[in-house]
Formats: structure tokens, C-alpha cells, sequence
């Protein structure tokens, strides 16, 4: 039996699925640059959305546009104050332990420091007195943000600008892009999309503000203990810890480490003490921290989050590692909602954090 030939359409709808594929692809490479901005003004905006929303409540007569630029000015000014409270300090702090940094491995070398053996018999000084120059220098470039600030200050001053603009024109234009395009479907399926939506931005919101706040905690306290402790580049450990414990699951014991480490270099008690205070800490924030200040956020088993943080951090690096989690919650959320709906049980996701419906029909009115 002879086979019937392909058609010429079909042959054309082929190549011209391939050839779509591949522009987009290289779209995507191309401008990798400026989706990774998109992304992080997205969450940037589903941040400050609840802000402009409540604002326009306690203000009725304040028109949107205004009260989204006031939240997004007050935003700009307290991360102008994060900036100059922490790197300020971090600079000099830096600065004076590539300064201290000899008489440091001389002390060690000679004896005087609960790691000195240690290090001997590991022939780590030994490298350290080789490349003392280079060790120095590099201490150095860490510890001047400033300069390498002022080199990519044009590209640096573009992504942020970006960034600002971007999420300023979505928390203005979004919500009405959103109705004229729901208003395109049932007013069903509306409802639905405006749930799961409601239900995602919550996840993000929650994540995000929580995981700050936290990591706040976490390196006012390390400073707090350091600067007991008598350990010093107090703050520039404590800033180290902070950031470290933006990144899930790892992130935490990764600044932990290194701060117990200083903390032995200095003394044997402030290295037990760091050690204490470290366990304590992670203790208090994973059973009191973690359900308080996240419990409106979507719960993820510890698998899925590994999984989630580790292929994110491959793909994406920190930033990637950093928004995996967020990004689960609304995979989760989304299966979820599918999911009972084929059951026939949709879920009843509340349009407000409050879960209030009449705050669920007051929020298309806000504008």
C-alpha cells in the first residue's frame, strides 16, 4: 500500500513552528538582560501593590497615580537608608581588616589564637604569608563597594531606573490591563482567575516581605551577639549573615559557619558562644519565626523546595535561589486550583489577605 505524501501545508506549518521556536529562543537569549529586570520588577510591584491599595483606602480622594508614586518614593527612600546604613560601615570595616589582616596571620603563626595549631599543621599560614599581597588586595576589593559602584554606576543606574519604571507602570496600568482582559472571558472563569491571581500575589507578598523581615532579625541579632562577644568586623559579619539568610536552606548555616569561624579566630569562648547562639537561633526561627511571620504564605514540603531552590540556583544563580521558592508557591497554587476543579471542587481562595469577600468586591472598585 502506497503512502499517501505529506502535505505542502503541513510541510509549511513545520518549518514555520521551527522557525518560531528558534526566533523566540534567541529572543529570549538576547534579551535575557531585560526579562530578568521584568521579573524583578514584578515582584517588586505584587510587593508594593497592597501599599498603593491601602493608601487609596485611608485617602479616598488621592488618585492612584499619586499615591502609587508616594509608595514607590517611600520604598526608594528607606532602600536609599538600607544602603547607606550598611554599606558605609561595611566599607570601613573591610578596609580595616585587609589592615589587620598581617598582624592577624603573625599572631596566629606565632601561637596566640585557639586555631593557630591548626593551621600549622595544615601549612595554611605557610600560603598565607606567600600570598600575602594577593589576600590583601582581595580583602581590599571587597571592602570598596564604593569604587566598583562608581565603575558600573551607567549600567547599574539603568537596571534600577528600569526596574523602578517597570514596576510603577505595573501597579498603575495592572489592574486595569486586568479588567479589560477579563472582561473578555465568562464572568466565571473571571472569578476564578481573579482568586488563583489574588491567591499567587498573596504567596509572593508573603514570601518576600517575611523573608526580609527575617533576615533583619537574624543579623540584628548576630551583630548584637558579636559585638558581646567582643568579636570584631561585628557588622560586617552580621551583614554577611543577613544576606546569606536571604537563600533558602542553605543560606542560613553557610553565614552561620563563617561567623563562628571569626569568632573562634578571635577567642575560644566567642567561638562557642557563636556556635550556641547559632543553633538557638535557627531553632527559634524555623519553629517561631518561620510559621509567624510567613503563616499566610503557601506551605511547601522540604523536598519540593530542595529540588525547587537547587534547579533554580543552576539556571538562574542567587537570583534564581532567591525567587524559587515564590515561584513554586504559584505553581502550587495554580496544579492546585486545577486540580479541584477537575474534581468538580473548586477551591475557595479568598481575594484578600484578610479574607474578607467584602474586601474581595471591594477590590475592583479601587480604582
Amino acid at each position: 500500500m502506497a503512502s499517501r505524501p505529506v502535505p505542502v501545508r503541513t510541510i509549511l506549518a513545520t518549518i514555520g513552528l521551527l522557525l518560531a521556536t528558534y526566533v523566540v529562543l534567541e529572543l529570549v537569549v538576547h534579551a535575557r538582560r531585560v526579562l530578568i529586570w521584568t521579573v524583578i520588577a514584578l515582584f517588586l510591584a505584587v510587593s508594593l501593590h497592597p501599599a498603593v491599595e491601602v493608601l487609596q483606602r485611608r485617602a479616598p480622594r488621592c488618585r492612584r497615580s499619586v499615591a502609587t508614586l508616594l509608595v514607590f518614593l517611600a520604598a526608594a527612600v528607606a532602600v536609599g537608608a538600607v544602603i547607606t546604613l550598611f554599606v558605609i560601615p561595611l566599607a570601613q570595616e573591610g578596609s580595616r581588616f585587609a589592615d589587620r589582616l598581617p598582624a592577624m596571620i603573625k599572631d596566629v603563626r606565632a601561637g596566640r589564637g585557639p586555631v593557630g595549631n591548626l593551621l600549622e599543621r595544615m601549612h595554611a599560614l605557610q600560603y598565607a604569608q606567600r600570598h600575602q599581597a594577593q589576600i590583601r588586595a582581595f580583602a581590599t576589593g571587597l571592602s570598596t563597594p564604593a569604587l566598583k559602584f562608581v565603575r558600573s554606576a551607567a549600567s547599574t543606574a539603568t537596571g534600577a531606573l528600569t526596574i523602578f519604571v517597570l514596576a510603577y507602570l505595573m501597579v498603575l496600568e495592572g489592574p486595569k490591563a486586568i479588567d479589560r482582559s477579563l472582561a473578555l472571558v465568562d464572568e466565571a472563569p473571571a472569578a476564578r482567575i481573579r482568586r488563583v491571581g489574588a491567591a499567587c500575589a498573596r504567596t509572593v507578598n508573603g514570601y518576600l516581605t517575611g523573608n526580609l523581615l527575617i533576615s533583619f532579625i537574624c543579623g540584628v541579632l548576630t551583630y548584637v551577639m558579636l559585638l558581646v562577644s567582643g568579636v570584631p568586623f561585628a557588622g560586617l559579619l552580621a551583614v554577611f549573615v543577613a544576606l546569606t539568610d536571604l537563600i533558602p536552606l542553605v543560606g542560613a548555616t553557610i553565614g552561620a559557619v563563617v561567623a563562628s569561624a571569626v569568632a573562634f579566630v578571635h577567642s575560644l569562648p566567642a567561638g562557642i558562644a557563636a556556635i550556641v547562639f547559632f543553633i538557638v537561633y535557627q531553632q527559634a526561627e524555623n519553629h517561631l519565626l518561620q510559621p509567624v511571620i510567613m503563616s499566610r504564605t503557601v506551605k511547601l514540603n522540604p523536598l519540593t523546595v530542595l529540588l525547587a531552590v537547587l534547579i533554580a540556583a543552576e539556571v538562574a544563580g542567587i537570583l534564581g535561589a532567591l525567587m524559587a521558592i515564590p515561584v513554586t508557591g504559584i505553581i502550587q497554587v495554580v496544579l492546585g486550583d486545577i486540580w479541584a476543579h477537575r474534581d468538580g471542587r473548586p477551591l475557595r481562595l479568598p481575594m484578600r489577605a484578610d479574607n474578607s469577600p467584602e474586601n474581595a468586591d471591594r477590590s475592583g472598585d479601587s480604582q
